[in-house]
């Protein structure tokens, strides 16, 4: 027998005493009184409990109200053991989504969930900063309504989500390329996750102009060879033009072999992204080898002059920091007119730090020249290009040099009066 059934059977019988004995003494109405009163003593008691039970449940604190006694302390424990465990669970939930969301939130990628009438019902930063919106204000808003694609509103209208949609210049910059695509999930409810390709859709027009421009370059000699090749297997030549012709070729397949070697070179130093080695790299030595190319590149139509102002040497590869001085140096002799001045100069800073210097009087660089400098086969003036013999490459491979030797490659150029291009190292680079 349960203890509420005992308890009941206790008033009840309680109830029928007091009863008996005013009836005895008192008379039937005092008796029935006597009765009612006693039975009435449990409902008073649960009205009280109910009172207390409802002002905690206002209160939100049910699981720390005081227990009564009786019948409704089991109610009351039990109670705050439900709601305990409901809001445990409930926290555990919320935790759960806090994490879930900031999840999203540190995804690279624009995600945007739309319910069934493609309203956002949530987006992350990311895609807020992709298509200038604001979730606080857009929340509920149509997609369509706030970005206003052509091509994105015909990808949603068609309901075809097996292949993504790059978007070009979008965004409140107007710049950026995004690769989106739509995932069902739910109750026909779209996950909408958005990518930014700007970098791999400029690195691929880097590609397409790298091999436009290997083919032009190739074209050209391979152009003029078979044109001297086919007069000389239809025309009968004197030795001096024979003679002349060959020289010719000579020229123009040595401008090709240096076309190859800087491609592979460039390609080496782009695959290889480990530091440079730091052997030690004697300074006046290596000077001298480039002094003496640089006086047969002249052939004595340049002023040139060679200072050494530290005995500090340089910790590098040998082969890489003679090929990045090298072009510098061959870079300052083409583009500068006959009687012009180039020195070079190797010093070290306040600061430890060891500098590589080329100073030249040509006709300078323009400011909106200088960021592109080291892009492969640009060039500040192509009309120039055949005359100076460079392949377009060399300032992108002295660029992948200094990288490879934490060094910095710093380009100050007066229009009309010339240029210096300073190699910087660090003085990690510096030997005595």
């Amino acid at each position: 027998m349960s203890s509420a059934l005992s308890r009941f059977i206790f008033i009840v019988s309680l109830a029928f005493i007091f009863a008996y004995i005013a009836l005895l003494n008192w008379g039937a109405k005092i008796a029935i009184a006597s009765g009612i009163a006693i039975l009435a003593l449990p409902l008073v008691y649960s009205y009280i409990n109910l009172a207390r039970l409802y002002k905690y449940v206002q209160r939100d604190a049910v699981e720390v109200m005081p227990l009564p006694s009786g019948f409704w302390e089991e109610v009351f424990f039990r109670l705050q053991r439900l709601v305990r465990n409901l809001k445990q669970k409930i926290s555990v939930a919320e935790q759960q989504h806090a994490r879930f969301i900031e999840a999203l939130q540190a995804s690279p990628n624009g995600i945007l969930m739309l319910d069934d009438q493609d309203q956002i019902e949530w987006c992350n930063g990311i895609a807020e900063r992709f298509f200038g919106l604001l979730y606080k204000r857009d929340a509920l808003q149509r997609v369509n309504f706030l970005i206003r694609r052509p091509e994105f509103i015909q990808y949603l209208t068609k309901r075809q989500f097996e292949e993504p949609l790059l978007l070009e210049r979008i965004g409140p910059s107007s710049n950026l390329s995004l690769m989106l695509q739509a995932f069902p999930f739910g109750d026909q409810r779209h996950l909408l996750l958005v990518q930014d390709v700007t970098d791999l859709q400029k690195a691929d027009a880097m590609r397409r102009d790298f091999v436009a421009n290997v083919s032009h370059e190739m074209r050209t000699p391979i152009t003029v060879l078979m044109g001297f090749l086919e007069t000389m297997q239809s025309l009968s030549l004197d030795k001096t033009q024979q003679h002349q012709y060959f020289e010719m070729m000579m020229s123009q397949a040595q401008r090709m072999k240096s076309l190859v070697e800087d491609l592979l070179t460039l390609a080496n130093l782009e695959a290889n992204t480990l530091p440079a080695p730091m052997q030690v790299i004697h300074i006046p030595t290596l000077l001298a080898l480039i002094k003496n190319d640089a006086e047969a590149l002249s052939q004595g139509g340049h002023l040139l002059t060679f200072e050494t102002s530290a005995t500090s040497n340089l910790l590098g590869e040998d082969r890489e920091i003679l090929s990045a001085f090298s072009n510098l140096v061959s870079n300052a002799i083409r583009y500068t007119p006959d009687a012009g001045q180039v020195s070079v100069k190797w010093s070290i800073n306040s600061e430890g730090q060891g500098e590589f210097s080329v100073t030249d009087t040509g006709p300078g660089i323009a400011s909106e020249h200088l960021s592109r400098l080291t892009e492969r086969f640009y060039r500040v003036d192509r009309s120039r290009s055949r005359d100076t013999g460079g392949t377009g490459l060399g300032l992108a491979i002295v660029k992948h040099i200094a990288n490879r030797h934490q060094a910095q490659l710093v380009v100050e150029s007066v229009t009309g009066k010339g240029s210096t291009f300073t190699l910087r190292f660090p003085k990690e680079r510096i030997s005595e």
